[in-house]
């Protein structure tokens, strides 16, 4: 299978160099929007340091028509990067091949199934924690379930096949017929966890340590998961409070992405986690005024990086 992962970030350069080193036969690309970061990566590989220890080599470009036909493609950029990311791989795409999207928040996998049709389009999440540390340099911050599913919630043999390949690299997956309430869990995770971690600095296990913290995750929990049962969404845990707690205290020293984007100073995903709770509120009559507040801070934080204190 040729397989194109689009985005050399943290989560990229990991399935890209875990793919690659797999001793399966299967041919594994990487492609970037940034000529000479591709080059850099070309020459010096991806490092992979933490719950993994390797480098490896891997074909990467920024030109989309030297990967030619990929049967398989993985889009792990930013989810406000995913319009221009689907542009980019036209060049990859045949009648047959699946995009695969493992990104942040709602709204990914609709975008792709615009394109390609629900039966091409595979959603998940994966609880592989990653760290950029630097161009092609990984700490691989724990290791997780990967869920993928197709949003017509059929089950074809070539969901299954993408399944091996994962599985035959090291990235434990398994299929769900319910992906839209894995993407829902994963996002009320990510509403209770990463705007609050971003807005106060903290790493997760500090949130619960202090009570302000505290309940302002909880009430963001709260109304997240109110949204998400008004429209009917099946959540994969029975308590998503009691779970997002123990994301914070089993990742504890963990820095969220979010908060990794704050402290680069760079666009966060803000408006497809909190943000995207908060607009599917209104669409169904509920309020979110925890979420709404984070989502505001979150912004302010990105429209003042220049004029902030140091």
């Amino acid at each position: 299978m040729k397989i194109t992962i689009v985005g050399p970030g943290a989560l990229g350069s990991l399935f890209a160099a875990l793919l690659e080193r797999s001793k399966a036969k299967h041919e594994i690309w990487l492609l970037d929007k940034h000529p000479e970061r591709a080059k850099k990566i070309a020459s010096a590989g991806v490092c992979v340091e933490g719950a993994s220890n390797f480098k490896q080599k891997v074909n990467i470009t920024a030109d989309a028509k030297d990967i030619g036909a990929s049967e398989l493609v993985i889009i792990l950029t930013k989810s406000y990067d995913t319009p221009e990311a689907l542009i980019s791989i036209k060049p990859l795409l045949t009648s047959s091949a699946n995009i695969l999207t493992l990104q942040n928040g709602l709204g990914n996998m609709q975008l792709i199934s615009e394109i390609v049709g629900d039966d091409r389009t595979v959603g998940g999440f994966t609880a592989h924690g990653a760290t950029l540390l630097d161009v092609g340099r990984v700490k691989h911050s724990g290791k997780g379930e990967t869920i993928i599913g197709k949003p017509n919630k059929r089950i074809f043999a070539d969901l299954r096949q993408i399944s091996a390949v994962l599985n035959e690299a090291g990235i434990v997956t398994r299929i769900s017929k319910d992906i839209k309430g894995v993407i829902w869990s994963k996002l009320i995770i990510n509403a209770g966890i990463n705007a609050l971690a971003s807005v106060c600095r903290l790493p997760n296990g500090e949130l619960l340590k202090h009570e302000g913290t505290r309940e302002i995750l909880r009430q963001a929990v709260f109304e997240a998961t109110r949204v998400a049962k008004r429209k009917r969404i099946k959540l994969v845990y029975d308590d998503s409070l009691q779970k997002v707690e123990s994301v914070c205290i089993a990742t504890k020293d963990n820095i969220c992405s979010m908060l990794q984007d704050v402290m680069r100073r760079e666009p966060t995903e803000i408006d497809f986690i909190n943000g995207a709770i908060v607009r599917q509120g209104k669409s169904c009559g509920i309020k979110t005024p925890v979420n709404e507040m984070l989502t505001a801070l979150v912004e302010t934080i990105e429209s003042s990086y220049k004029k902030q204190v140091k």
